[in-house]
C-alpha cells in the first residue's frame, strides 16, 4: 500500500516554522560578536543607526543563509535524528516557501546594509552568505572532513562585518577577532560531530569522526584548543585590550583546554557535548570581556 503524501496547506504554515529556518541561536551569537566588532572598532559609543540597521542587515544574511543551508540539507536532516524534525523534513514547509523566503531576507539585508550602513559592509556580508549558505552547504560540507575547517571563514566573518560597518574599512585589528572564531570553531564543532558522528556517517558526510576516526578528531580537538588559546591572546599582545581581558582569554581558554584534555582519556560522549556546550559560553563569554575591557577607560574617565 502505498503512503498517503502529507501536503501542508499554506494557511496552515506558521511563524514558528519560518523562524526555525533562521537558527536563531545562532544568529543570535552571529549578531552579538557583530555587535562586539562595532564597539571595539571605535574609542567613543557607535552611532545608533549604525548599529541598529548594521545589526539588522547583518542578522537578515546570517538568517537567509541559515535557511539556504535546510533547503541544502533537507535530504540529509531527514536522515539524521538531530536534524530530522526540522521543519523541511518533516514537511511542515515546502521547499519552494524555503527557498522564497531566504530570497526575501538576502534581498532585505543588501538593502539595509548598503542603504543604511555601507557597501563595503553589504559586500563582506554577501561574501560571508554565499561562504557558508552556498560554498559550505553545498560543496565543502560533503567534499572534505576539512570542511568545517575551511567553511570556518565564513561563520568568523561577523565581527569584520560589525567593525566595517562603523567605520568603512577594513582594519587589522578587526581581523585578530576574525582569527578567534575561526580558530574556536573546529573545536567547537568536532565536540558535537564526535557526539552525532553515526547520524554523519549514515548521512554519507565526511565528519573527521567518520572518516579518520574518533581518537584521531579528540586529539585535532586538544591541537586547535591550544591554537585558540595563543589567538585569543592576541588582542591583549597587540595593545588592542588589556588586562581585563586578559584576565577573561586566560581563565576560560584554560577551562577549555581542562575539556579538551579530559576528552583524551574520558571518551564519553557525555563528555564531548559537554566540551561543545562549554564552548558556546566561552566564545560568548571571551568578547563580553572583550568589550567589558574596551569601555573601562570610559567609565573610570567618566567617574
Amino acid at each position: 500500500m502505498e503512503q498517503d503524501t502529507v501536503i501542508v496547506p499554506r494557511d496552515e504554515y506558521f511563524w514558528r516554522d519560518f523562524l526555525a529556518l533562521c537558527k536563531p541561536k545562532i544568529v543570535v551569537m552571529i549578531v552579538f560578536t557583530a555587535m562586539v566588532g562595532m564597539f571595539l572598532s571605535t574609542p567613543g559609543m557607535i552611532p545608533l543607526g549604525v548599529f541598529v540597521f548594521g545589526s539588522i542587515g547583518i542578522g537578515l544574511a546570517a538568517a537567509s543563509a541559515a535557511a539556504i543551508n535546510h533547503v541544502v540539507d533537507e535530504k540529509i536532516d531527514s536522515i539524521m535524528a538531530r536534524t530530522s524534525r526540522r521543519p523541511l523534513p518533516k514537511g511542515k514547509l515546502s521547499t519552494r516557501a524555503a527557498i522564497i523566503f531566504a530570497v526575501c531576507l538576502s534581498l532585505l539585508s543588501m538593502l539595509v546594509l548598503i542603504l543604511l550602513v555601507n557597501t563595503l559592509t553589504a559586500v563582506l556580508t554577501l561574501v560571508s552568505l554565499i561562504g557558508y549558505g552556498f560554498v559550505y552547504s553545498m560543496y565543502l560540507k560533503r567534499a572534505t572532513p576539512q570542511n568545517i575547517v575551511i567553511g570556518g571563514a565564513a561563520g568568523a566573518a561577523p565581527p569584520v562585518l560589525g567593525w566595517a560597518a562603523v567605520t568603512g574599512t577594513l582594519d587589522p585589528s578587526s581581523l585578530l577577532l576574525f582569527l578567534i572564531v575561526f580558530a574556536w570553531t573546529p573545536p567547537h564543532f568536532w565536540a558535537l560531530a564526535i557526539c552525532r558522528r553515526n547520524d554523519y556517517a549514515n548521512a554519507d558526510i565526511p565528519m573527521l569522526p567518520v572518516t579518520h576516526g574518533v581518537e584521531f578528531t579528540r586529539l585535532h580537538i586538544l591541537l586547535y584548543t591550544v591554537v585558540l588559546f595563543v589567538v585569543s591572546l592576541l588582542p591583549y599582545i597587540t595593545l588592542m585590550s588589556g588586562l581585563t581581558y586578559l584576565f577573561g582569554a586566560v581563565v576560560l581558554g584554560a577551562w577549555f583546554l581542562y575539556y579538551a584534555l579530559r576528552m583524551q582519556k574520558d571518551h564519553s560522549d557525555r563528555l564531548a557535548m559537554q566540551t561543545f556546550s562549554y564552548s558556546i559560553v566561552y566564545l560568548l563569554a571571551l568578547f563580553a570581556f572583550l568589550l567589558v575591557d574596551h569601555y573601562i577607560p570610559l567609565l573610570i574617565a567618566a567617574g
